[in-house]
């Protein structure tokens, strides 16, 4: 099976190498903490605190095999190779909701960074798929659950 590329800010790359630090030190052994404390209760077959400790120790792993994979398969954009002529992984855009006569501004990422409180959104989003390649002044379609949904591009940052 063909691994997905990643595509990762630097930003990015650094936020998960961070999380998967965390999660191989930090997190193993406060879960290994939490089990050797729930074995002294003894009898394993109704203690509750040994089950959850060890149900969080696969999650942790699981995580951990999932932010090494990631890592593995990243593609960290250089920075240096964006450019505002027209939309790409790394830029910010600024548009107008034609509908909703609105401004926004969204950071396009890739699908791991995606953070929608910080208006980072994902280049395999619709509206992130419709923005990719277009210029400034240009008027992108988007179609969404409620309907198509009209953009300008007002500007182009790095």
């Amino acid at each position: 099976m063909e691994e997905k590329e990643v595509i990762l800010t630097q930003e990015g790359y650094d936020n998960l190498d961070k999380e998967l630090n965390y999660l191989k030190t930090e997190k193993r052994a406060e879960i290994a903490e939490r089990i050797k404390v729930a074995l002294g209760f003894g009898d394993l077959s109704e203690n509750s605190e040994y089950d959850e400790a060890k149900t969080a120790q696969a999650e942790n792993e699981v995580k951990i095999a999932e932010l090494e994979n990631k890592i593995r398969h990243a593609k960290i954009i250089d920075e240096k190779e964006i450019d505002t002529d027209t939309v790409q992984i790394g830029n910010t855009v600024k548009v107008l909701d034609i509908e909703f006569d609105e401004e926004v501004e969204y950071t396009i990422v890739g699908s791991t960074e995606v953070n929608i409180a910080e208006s980072k959104i994902s280049n395999e989003s619709p509206l992130g798929e419709a923005l990719l390649g277009a210029k400034r002044k240009q008027t992108v379609e988007v179609n969404a659950p409620a309907g198509v949904m009209k953009y300008k591009i007002l500007d182009i940052k790095k």
